[in-house]
């Protein structure tokens, strides 16, 4: 199974789901991980030259981070990950979380810092998905 982790420097879960230049992708296996590899992640940074009302659309039509154009970027940033069963993250808005799950990947909002904590707490059934850190 993979997991994903949104991270700034490659150890830290990043608190920011659009802002975090990376994922930390770790593989585990019968309970223990046995690699792990960073890969870039599209993020705000990514779609600086693009103009939009605002970063996550108009929260008077269609809510935060549910409309055309944000969905669109929650796509670009899920790619990398396609073939993930898990991201875990400090935070993130409501739009990208449901993009993220109905892509089937289980999104878990986390307090833990470490990455290594973080991805092994999940492995034993332990890590508590913080929903109430969405935006």
């Amino acid at each position: 199974m993979k997991i994903a982790v949104i991270s700034e420097n490659g150890t830290t879960v990043s608190q920011h789901f659009g802002r975090a230049p990376y994922y930390v992708v770790v593989t585990a296996e019968d309970g223990g991980v046995v690699d792990k590899e960073k890969r870039e992640k599209p993020g705000h940074h990514s779609f600086a030259h693009q103009h939009s009302d605002s970063a996550h659309g108009s929260a008077h039509e269609e809510g935060h981070g549910f409309d055309a154009q944000s969905q669109s970027r929650h796509a670009s940033m899920a790619e990398p990950i396609a073939d993930c069963k898990v991201l875990i993250a400090g935070g993130m808005g409501w739009g990208a979380y449901e993009n993220l799950t109905s892509r089937g990947i289980e999104t878990i909002v986390t307090d833990i810092k470490n990455i290594d904590e973080a991805v092994k707490l999940y492995l034993e059934g332990k890590l508590l998905n913080l929903q109430q850190r969405l935006h």
